[in-house]
């Protein structure tokens, strides 16, 4: 069963995919909205989302939440792109809480595999969590 851990992160998804409990190494690390307010951009980001999803045959999709407000709220164009992969119909979606996913880096000693570029590590940890 194929997953895929997302971090959102400015206008990027970045994205880390599993297959049972083995990390694999794909071409493609993430996707990017490049203008959020154009709809034909909004458009490719979907289609190219989709295209992932199909191409390496993802069944859940787990991304780790970002706050809604205060200090370290997640900005506008991330909750876009939540709601733009939430409305897939290709695979379930889930929220993990950041909490949830520092519990599970306290709690076990995660080696990350050495192909994993740093910035894919909260996605790598986001689908860590979710097991």
């Amino acid at each position: 069963m194929k997953r895929c851990g997302i971090e959102l992160k400015s206008n990027q998804a970045i994205l880390v995919v599993m297959d049972d409990n083995e990390y694999i190494d794909l071409k493609i690390k993430k996707i990017i909205l490049e203008e959020d307010e154009e709809q034909q951009s909004i458009r490719e980001f979907c289609n190219d989302f989709l295209h992932f999803l199909e191409d390496n045959q993802i069944e859940t999709i787990f991304i780790k939440k970002r706050a809604k407000k205060g200090t370290f709220a997640g900005g506008a164009v991330t909750f876009k792109m939540e709601g733009l992969i939430q409305l897939n119909p290709k695979c379930s979606v889930q929220l993990i809480s950041p909490q949830a996913v520092s519990s599970f880096e306290r709690k076990n000693s995660v080696q990350f595999p050495h192909e994993l570029k740093k910035y894919q590590e909260q996605a790598y940890l986001t689908l860590m969590a979710s097991l």
